[in-house]
């Protein structure tokens, strides 16, 4: 990126930079800071994990978790946030992820099935 000079100082131009914990960039993009965050929110569950897998905390206490703990990194400085269907649905893909890690498979009919993204929004409403 180009510099420039004032009063005789040259002052050097950067395509981005983070600022009180935001990803700035020179084209106004949100791609990289939501990809950042989504990466700080694999790091806070990954750092938890032990709270998330183990058998003595509810399924209503591990949501709680993920609240409280993961979803507030996920979500810092989304106020100004002007999203795409794209960068929306990342957000989203990440978010039904830590559910089904939560919620685990079900057993029918003789075997494992994985949870449809509807019966993760339906069991996460409730």
């Amino acid at each position: 990126m180009k510099g420039t000079t004032i009063n005789g100082v040259n002052h050097e131009g950067v395509a981005e930079f983070i600022y009180l914990g935001t990803l700035i960039s020179d084209d106004n993009s949100l791609e990289k800071e939501i990809q950042r965050r989504i990466l700080a929110g694999n790091r806070t569950y990954f750092a938890a994990i032990s709270l998330f897998r183990s058998p003595l905390l509810s399924r209503a206490t591990k949501i709680t978790l993920y609240k409280t703990l993961i979803r507030p990194v996920l979500s810092y400085g989304a106020e100004a946030w002007t999203l795409t269907k794209k960068e929306e649905q990342a957000l989203l893909i990440f978010e039904r992820k830590i559910f089904r890690r939560i919620y685990g498979p079900i057993y029918e009919n003789g075997e494992w099935k994985c949870r449809m993204n509807r019966e993760l929004e339906e069991m996460s409403k409730g």
